[in-house]
């Protein structure tokens, strides 16, 4: 056996235990295929990339594939379009939502992994989109749609889908499993057999599939190099931490689960180096970067995602700008492992979904975070909840937009809306890891409360659909807080890109400062360059006076130029909200 083989071999046997042999020949037949494929025509996600490869110019945006519509003309050429016209090389990536035929959850509950929604385009759109950007598409695995063709096997005792869930006793003590909802766990289904009850983590049309069954694996190994050969070249996996099921226990972050996880990072590493595999965990921050495997050093490079989410920043963000005090987040920055060059953070403040407030436990009190979901509550938000064990619900996210969250601080709305919404993207973009801007951060959407009343679904106040006419005259009208935010936001892109302080393998340090002011240094690189970023998180002037022994020293170390271009550098004050960029070199 090669290595690669070795590897593989080694975690299907501690999933499959002895059917890991038929299964590694069924995964080899898989991969024969798309090499074969490839030899004829190469997936544009290898092309000149080694494993893994970023830099200062990844940047990316996150939408769904109709966020921005025009009669007329499919939505994913909409987009492309928009996106090449307003940001071009600005942005060097794009996260295009899942954009399958779909039940619910616009979009994950997937009913064919397979297909283009048609009323999104086909996929030479989507191949097109990955002709201009580096691509991001969802390996939707941990369930599929009831509309789904497995789902219809099920129901009729027909292979394959026949064996793909999971049926539990509705007797069954289930309590220990942790809940991301607070829906049943156990969804009743007629069938040919009867009635039957299925897992369904996350809602009764999103049903879980059973990763015991090989064959379900199998399906997913396909569709993942489906996917590359489209010119996908970075995977989302879909609240994989859910994935493998062990009654008696949590069945949140298995073992299993982990090695699920690094046997498509294997697969990926090896089939089509550059490729990144990122792990989509909404959970508190000591269990999201378990997923990076670094426990795995001392034998070697680290074996599970690229790339995890950085879900803590969002509310710790939210708290720093409303509350006014940066001490919080200079902690939680301070306990950040050094990551291995192999590894990165995805580093965002809003996305598709809410805020989540699971990555907060351990890190800000509760009465801390119960005054910020109030907060949220009174600037026009949603918070939605989560079942425990004990069966009491739990906050689980807040559902807001961004630039609504921003409105204010825990006096009440202010007129420092916008200087602070652009802090927070700052602060966001200054941070070791790749930057990805939701599209309504990017255009500062309003809640979009009628879209919660059309749908019933709180998640739809952060999900509007934009018309492109519409959108266009905002962005050209200066008047508009979607033509400063944007433009404001375009700037700090262009400037970010050109700078390799902010190389995602940057080293970072957090100056210890007065809890007014967040200071972040990156760097120094090799030939001695450094970057460092100030920021006054409160709604009142800063005198760089008082920035403390450990600032002024730094200030005084080098000869700072600056970069950024939102505010003046050379006061000694910094205005409310001011960004200040500086750059020094050995």
């Amino acid at each position: 056996m090669t290595p690669f083989e070795q590897t593989v071999h080694h975690y299907l046997t501690h999933l499959y235990g002895p059917r890991a042999g038929e299964v590694q020949r069924r995964i080899g037949q898989h991969l024969a295929n798309f090499r074969t494929a490839s030899t004829a025509s190469p997936p544009a996600n290898t092309a000149g990339h080694d494993a893994p490869t970023w830099s200062e110019k990844d940047q990316w945006v996150i939408c769904y594939g109709d966020s921005i519509l025009d009669e007329g003309t499919p939505p994913l050429a909409v987009l492309d379009t928009f996106l090449q016209s307003y940001l071009g090389d600005a942005i060097s990536g794009v996260h295009v939502l899942p954009f399958f035929p779909w039940s619910s959850d616009d979009g994950f509950s997937v009913i064919h992994y397979r297909e283009v929604n048609s009323e999104l385009g086909e996929w030479a759109h989507i191949q097109t989109l990955a002709s201009h950007y580096d691509l991001m598409a969802d390996l939707v695995l941990n369930h599929v749609s009831r509309e789904s063709l497995w789902f219809v096997d099920y129901l009729t005792g027909s292979l394959p889908g026949r064996d793909y869930f999971i049926e539990v006793d509705p007797d069954t003590d289930v309590s220990q499993v942790t809940r991301p909802r607070s829906s049943p766990l156990l969804v009743p289904i007629s069938t040919r057999r009867g009635t039957r009850h299925v897992w369904a983590t996350f809602s009764e049309d999103q049903i879980d599939l059973n990763f015991e069954n090989p064959d379900v694996l199998l399906e997913f190994v396909g569709i993942l190099l489906f996917y590359l050969q489209q010119g996908v070249r970075i995977i989302r996996l879909d609240a994989v931490a859910f994935l493998w099921k062990r009654l008696g226990t949590s069945c949140i972050h298995l073992p299993e689960t982990h090695t699920v996880v690094r046997l498509l990072r294997a697969i990926v590493d090896e089939i089509a180096p550059g490729t990144l595999l990122i792990t989509e965990t909404n959970v508190p921050h000591a269990e999201n970067i378990s997923y990076f495997g670094l426990e795995r050093l001392a034998k070697g490079a680290p074996d599970e995602a690229h790339m995890v989410y950085q879900f803590a920043l969002p509310p710790l963000l939210l708290h720093t700008l409303t509350r006014g005090e940066a001490t919080t987040i200079q902690t939680w920055l301070n306990s950040l492992p050094v990551l291995p060059e192999q590894c990165t953070y995805l580093n965002f403040t809003a996305s598709h979904d809410g805020i989540g407030v699971r990555p907060l436990e351990g890190l800000l009190p509760d009465h801390e975070r119960d005054a910020l979901l109030e907060l949220m509550h009174r600037f026009g938000g949603f918070v939605s909840m989560r079942s425990n064990p004990d069966g009491s619900d739990t906050p689980y996210e807040i559902n807001i937009t961004w630039f609504e969250a921003m409105c204010g601080t825990r006096r009440g709305p202010d007129p420092w809306q916008i200087a602070r919404f652009l802090c927070s993207q700052a602060i966001m973009l200054s941070l070791q890891g790749i930057p990805a801007l939701y599209i309504h951060t990017l255009t500062g959407t309003l809640n979009d409360v009628e879209g919660v009343e059309r749908s019933g679904r709180l998640r739809s106040i952060n999900r509007r659909r934009w018309q492109l006419d519409e959108l266009a005259l905002l962005l050209e009208s200066p008047s508009t807080p979607t033509h400063d935010v944007f433009h404001a936001l375009h700037r700090l892109l262009v400037q970010r890109r050109q700078e390799p302080c902010f190389h995602p393998n940057a080293p970072q340090r957090v100056i210890e400062t007065p809890p007014e002011l967040l200071a972040i240094e990156r760097g120094p690189l090799r030939n001695g360059r450094r970057l460092l970023a100030l920021y006054n998180v409160t709604d009142v002037k800063f005198d760089l006076a008082h920035a403390g022994d450990a600032l002024n020293q730094a200030l005084t170390q080098y000869h700072w130029q600056p970069l950024d271009p939102l505010t003046a550098h050379h006061e000694e004050t910094l205005p409310p909200y001011a960004v200040r960029w500086l750059a020094a070199e050995a």
